[in-house]
């Protein structure tokens, strides 16, 4: 089994609010279904979360009543973003079910503390590809918080031990500093932490679950006895020859241990 991350990169603009790139979701729909590997899907939110999370400070947890109004869009706008995420799947001859952080899932403090994973196991017994996505989710000490894919990613890779895991960025890899802004950026092809130390920081868009920086660490700590890859998931072919197991252009993240 290969765990999938599609980045809100690839699956919306992220600098506009609320805007799907259907014609891509589709696209990767189509390359996931072809590739004919069982998969566990996650996805990020994108402009569907990012902005109204960043404007009513949701990761910061419940300080004024005035942030309920935002709880509730973003919760709206996410599961919005995975009906449509789900439509391109099933479209493409996958059978999948969405399973909504928010209603399986706490937090204490920022942190990841329960995921009802016997949910997931269930619907892979069926054979229904399990997706789930970054969500607004109760936080036993802030009263509610931001559950990044990244963290999802986490839980279901602990769990299940997926063969391969392949995180679909807007980019080829990882590069040694923003190539959207940094014409001189060069892909790195094997990352470690010995290179995540040498990475400038630098944000781009209103994003409420971590800088660049803070992705690559939680990809390095993923990639701890597994394979584990970014690919750019706006080139045609290279997520399903990724699920294949051939050889693509991307970054290979080398883990602790």
């Amino acid at each position: 089994m290969i765990l999938v991350k599609l980045g809100g990169s690839v699956i919306t603009d992220k600098g506009r609010y609320r805007t799907f790139d259907k014609a891509n979701v589709e696209r990767l729909a189509k390359e996931i279904a072809r590739s004919k590997v069982p998969v566990m899907i996650v996805h990020g939110a994108g402009s569907f979360g990012h902005v109204l999370a960043k404007k009513y400070h949701l990761k910061d947890g419940f300080s004024d009543e005035k942030q309920l109004k935002g709880v509730s869009q973003v919760s709206l706008d996410v599961r919005d973003l995975d009906l449509r995420v789900l439509g391109a799947l099933q479209s493409a001859g996958l059978n999948c079910v969405s399973i909504p952080p928010s209603a399986c899932c706490l937090m204490d403090d920022g942190k990841l503390t329960s995921f009802d994973l016997e949910i997931v196991h269930h619907y892979l017994d069926l054979g229904i590809v399990p997706v789930t996505f970054g969500d607004v989710v109760l936080d036993m000490k802030k009263g509610f918080g931001i559950c990044s894919g990244d963290q999802l990613m986490a839980w279901l890779a602990d769990e299940f031990d997926p063969e391969r895991i392949v995180f679909c960025t807007d980019v080829d890899g990882i590069f040694s500093s923003d190539p959207h802004l940094n014409d001189d950026a060069s892909m790195i092809e094997e990352v470690d932490r010995s290179v995540l130390a040498r990475l400038p920081r630098s944000e781009r868009w209103a994003d409420v679950t971590g800088s660049i920086y803070g992705k690559i660490e939680s990809i390095l700590d993923l990639a701890k006895g597994r394979e584990a890859m970014v690919i750019n998931g706006r080139v045609r072919g290279r997520l399903e020859r990724a699920l294949r197991g051939e050889a693509v252009k991307g970054s290979r993240v080398i883990g602790d241990g």
